[in-house]
Order: C-alpha cells, then sequence, then structure tokens
C-alpha cells in the first residue's frame, strides 16, 4: 500500500491518502488527478484500467484502488 500511497503523492501531495476514504464523493480529486493517477498505476503496475473500471467506487480511497489494482492484475485476495 505504500508504494501505492507514494505514487499517488507523485498527483497530489496534499492529500491525506492515508486517511481519506471519500476522494471522490468529496471531490478531493478532479477528472484530472485521476486521469493522472490511473496512468501511473497503468505505468507502475503494468496493467490497463479499462473505462468500465472509472468508477468512483474504484478511485474513493488508496484502499479502493489496490483492490481494483489486484483485481485488474488477477492477484484478489
Amino acid at each position: 500500500m505504500e508504494e501505492l500511497i507514494e505514487l499517488l503523492r507523485e498527483v497530489r501531495d496534499d492529500v491525506d491518502f492515508e486517511s481519506i476514504k471519500t476522494l471522490i464523493d468529496d471531490s478531493v480529486l478532479d477528472s484530472f488527478d485521476i486521469l493522472q493517477i490511473i496512468n501511473l498505476i497503468d505505468e507502475k503496475y503494468d496493467i490497463s484500467i479499462p473505462a468500465v473500471e472509472v468508477v468512483a467506487n474504484n478511485f474513493n480511497s488508496v484502499e479502493a484502488m489496490l483492490r481494483m489494482i489486484n483485481r485488474l492484475k488477477g492477484t484478489e485476495g
């Protein structure tokens, strides 16, 4: 999880990703931030995030993003 948090800090170093669980619901991240995060995740984890996965539930928290990454990599659990 620390690796993902460091990645997210490259996009927004002013956000407490460890404690905020409503990054999308509370408009902490905007659409440009999400696009940057998607690109970084794609590169770092060697996955492609399909458009159908770009929903608030998958980006509301670090834990949600990690679940999505693991699911897309086939390493859920």
